[in-house]
């Protein structure tokens, strides 16, 4: 910002709003001069430096907003003289340094102070009774621990109370429970013990996650209005029974309860959750069915029952949930086929993951229908035959995702009508180049396909080279077989790819130097032949990308001849196959191309993709019933 700003003659401006723009530079000393400035907004510039000690002499301000920029050093003590400063918002800016009483000594007018996002140290003493009376608080990633504030006791007007992330390792105090909170976030700390009941009336947003809380779920006020509660990442303990058949729940969009030590099987009286939007009891002991009841939550977007006990077919009723986007009932102990209803009745779905399962039969041709499909997780299950060629119907792996990509639109206040997922972000973990990653802020960007570990047979459909925006294909452990597909340069944004340990055959095509984002490869173990490709990237793969085929050239140490590109007498790659692979031994040439014979007569054609590619679990499966299916 300029200092221009002093040569200013119109002292009796009294509204000043910069914000949204591409300001930069600091806030100058001379700012104190405008001393009838009644509004100041700098929300969302690049403006750096310190809050200049002057701020203190616009003694008629009431609103000063300096969110969403880079500000930094200490507060300055004279804030403390704005004794008619009524909204203070500093969110999300590089502040440190302690805060003390004498910053708000003369702030008896304040009613709404946000600070979350700096690293800031509120040091008060124990029985300090503030000047103000707040009805908005929020100090996020402040250190105020380790005990609870004991001042927040004196705020009666508080409605929205955030300090998740503050250090504070203590039990909740009782009379937190008899004031009147509409927000309340109180995450990511150190807190600990039971609760057996949260009585609050009017309260509707609750996060208590990422505690130490045990014991049974809290009973929830009959008359409550609780529209969003979020108990995951605690040590809850014992069944759900009590807590969700015995509650009023008809206004609750969010329940997450995910990542505690809940157990037994999860009650069949969801009709009770009616307006339920988000659903996630992943990561906890449930055992048994899915109950049908569940498929009467019509208007659920998001379902996660990842990693539990749950056994038996997935219920049709979930057939009804038909605007879910997020489907996650991998890591469980599912048997059946993969229904037919999913690629009928969810055509939202953007994430469907079943990794890790029992499940068996073929992909339903009816699968294919999921245009809007993004992540496909099929890895880990006994699923067999071909790979259908309508693949290719997944258009959103078939362009390029960005950030306006409609994954986002899961928390936009249209989805809700105007009430945001403050704190919640839909998440997912994701196998990427053999490790476990969880993407929730660029999920909207993540493509992925998943079909390794399985039963699948038959070639690669050439039409998977048109899926052009996947980032990681794998086809894993499977009994593929077949040459690898010439357009697989095509696939421009791949950053993974792995085919290993199946029973291709050919040679690696030369469009793969193309794949400039290529940093995972793995063609292992299959009986490939002839050179390998030049490019930066495969030469820069180790070895052990290619070992167990007839490869030759680098990276391996075999090399071709000059005439044919072929591995000179006695020096087919070496490689140890063992791990839990398939087991498979590598059929001939003969008997490779008598098995493309037989396809063309209606053999299933199966593609399967490797589980080191998606804790996201991304499913992009279909059955080919013969060269004409489509």
């Amino acid at each position: 910002m300029s200092k221009s700003s002093s040569k200013c003659s119109s002292y009796a401006l009294e509204t000043l709003l910069l914000r949204d723009n591409q300001l930069s530079g600091e806030i100058p000393d001379e700012l104190g001069q405008f001393e009838n400035l009644r509004e100041l907004e700098l929300e969302n510039n690049l403006v750096g430096g310190p809050i200049p000690g002057t701020i203190g002499r616009l003694k008629y301000l009431e609103e000063l907003t300096l969110s969403g920029n880079q500000l930094n050093g200490t507060l300055p003590e004279s804030l403390g003289h704005l004794s008619k400063l009524r909204f203070l918002h500093m969110d999300d800016n590089l502040l440190e340094g302690m805060v003390s009483e004498v910053h708000f000594t003369n702030l008896v007018n304040l009613t709404e102070f946000s600070a979350r996002g700096n690293r800031l140290t509120l040091n008060v003493s124990p029985d300090w009774i503030p000047p103000f009376h707040l009805e908005l608080l929020d100090l996020g990633s402040w250190h105020l621990g380790p005990k609870f504030p004991a001042w927040l006791k004196s705020q009666k007007s508080l409605g929205t109370l955030g300090i998740s992330n503050t250090g504070i390792s203590d039990r909740i105090p009782s009379w937190l429970w008899n004031m009147s909170f509409y927000k309340l976030n109180i995450s990511h700390n150190q807190i600990y013990g039971e609760i057996a009941y949260i009585g609050m009336l009017k309260i509707q947003y609750i996060y208590l996650n990422s505690n130490h809380l045990n014991g049974s779920l809290p009973r929830l006020s009959p008359s409550s209005s609780n529209n969003e509660l979020d108990l995951s990442n605690n040590s809850f303990s014992g069944g759900i029974s009590d807590f969700l058949c015995g509650n009023d729940t008809k206004y609750s969009k969010v329940l997450h309860l995910g990542e505690n030590l809940l157990s037994g099987e999860i009650p069949d009286c969801w009709m009770s959750w009616p307006a339920l939007g988000i659903l996630d009891l992943g990561n906890n002991f449930f055992t048994g069915n899915i109950p049908s009841s569940m498929g009467q939550l019509v208007s659920l977007l998001s379902l996660h029952l990842r990693n539990n006990n749950l056994s038996g077919e997935i219920t049709w009723s979930l057939q009804n949930c038909t605007n879910l986007w997020v489907l996650d009932l991998s890591e469980n102990e599912f048997t059946g086929s993969i229904p037919t209803w999913m690629g009928e009745s969810l055509s939202s779905l953007r994430i469907l993951t079943l990794r890790s399962n029992k499940m068996k039969g073929v992909i339903p041709p009816e699968l294919c229908r999921l245009a809007s499909l993004q992540i496909l997780d099929l890895a880990q299950n006994n699923i067999s035959r071909a790979i259908p060629r309508c693949i290719k119907n997944f258009t959103a792996m078939a362009v390029k995702l960005n950030s306006s990509s409609p994954m986002e639109d899961i928390y936009s206040p249209s989805v809700y009508r105007g009430i945001s997922i403050n704190g919640y972000l839909e998440n997912e973990l994701l196998m990427m180049k053999g490790n476990m990653y969880r993407y929730d802020k660029i999920l909207a960007l993540v493509a992925i396909m998943d079909l390794s570990d399985n039963n699948f047979t038959g070639r690669i459909p050439e039409e998977l080279t048109s899926l052009v925006g996947l980032i990681s294909l794998n086809m894993s452990r499977n009994h593929l077989s077949g040459v690898i597909p010439k357009k697989i340069g095509s696939m421009g944004l791949l950053g993974a790819l792995d085919l290993s340990r199946n029973q291709l055959y050919g040679e690696i095509p030369p469009s793969i130097s193309g794949l400039t984002f290529l940093s995972y490869l793995d063609v292992s173990f299959n009986n490939l032949s002839g050179r390998i490709p030049s490019s930066t990237q495969l030469q820069g793969f180790n070895a052990s990308s290619f070992v167990g085929n007839k490869l030759c050239g680098l990276p391996l140490t075999k090399n071709c001849s000059v005439d044919h590109g072929e591995t000179t007498p006695g020096t087919d790659n070496e490689g140890d196959d063992t791990g839990d692979g398939s087991g498979v031994e590598w059929i001939g040439s003969t008997c490779l191309w008598l098995l493309d014979l037989l396809q063309v007569f209606g053999v299933f054609v199966v593609l399967y993709s490797s589980s080191s590619h998606g804790d996201m679990h991304i499913f992009d499966s279909w059955i080919m019933f013969g060269p004409d299916f489509v």
